[in-house]
């Protein structure tokens, strides 16, 4: 019996992240981290959307199109763990799966209904790269997907840090105080690879067609040292 079966995007979402590196590692973290979803040609049709403005968040199903390479190994590296420690792929949510496709929950901002591009959904707080494709968006309902009270196994001993974030004025009036505000959360959270913790490197990070390069100081303070176009 043969149960594959091919998976087409019915949408594209658009970001300020034009690769991965600094994408924060779980949705949500960035509140404020702005998206949107434009629909392919065969689904921008209100009718597909009836009904949806009805709901704070959304689930969006995703491939992890950014990965060169099929994954091989079924143990995996959380950077949470520091990047060294191992765990079952299936215990993590690494990108690097059997079938590469993603789980995120975003906020929806807004449905803009009409527009050169069919109707748009306005989202935030997505963990997406630029030009990701969409499978499928269903709707968040939190009487069942919401279990304050469940265990997270490994996360529960790993919570996320924060680190201080220092960019001079010439560096932040490059950009709006939405972007500016999004970029310092993002940065606040190390956007470095858990096996990185060189203090004296510098790392460029693509972000709203600007490149910011910054480096981490003491592993607690995050110094922007330009920003490029």
């Amino acid at each position: 019996m043969n149960d594959e079966f091919v998976l087409r995007p019915i949408a594209y979402f658009h970001s300020p992240f034009a690769s991965k590196f600094g994408i924060p590692k779980q949705s949500g973290v960035v509140p404020q981290l702005a998206g949107t979803v434009v629909f392919e040609s065969a689904f921008r049709d209100v009718h597909a959307l009836r009904g949806i403005e009805g709901f704070d968040y959304l689930w969006l199903v995703w491939k992890f199109s950014a990965n060169p390479h099929d994954a091989t190994h079924l143990l995996v590296r959380p950077p949470l763990l520091g990047g060294n420690e191992k765990v079952g792929v299936f215990a993590s949510r690494s990108p690097f799966r059997p079938n590469p496709i993603g789980l995120s929950s975003v906020r929806l901002q807004r449905v803009e209904w009409e527009s050169e591009c069919g109707p748009v959904l306005h989202v935030l707080g997505g963990d997406l790269m630029d030009g990701t494709p969409i499978y499928d968006i269903k709707p968040y309902l939190p009487f069942t997907d919401s279990h304050a009270d469940a265990r997270s196994g490994f996360t529960d001993l790993s919570k996320l840090k924060h680190l201080d974030v220092r960019m001079p004025a010439e560096f932040s009036s490059a950009f709006t105080a939405e972007e500016r505000q999004t970029l310092l959360a993002i940065l606040a959270l190390d956007p470095r690879p858990a096996y990185h913790a060189e203090d004296t490197k510098t790392y460029g990070m693509p972000f709203a067609d600007k490149e910011v390069k910054f480096r981490v100081i003491g592993g607690k303070t995050v110094e922007v040292v330009s920003v490029e176009r």
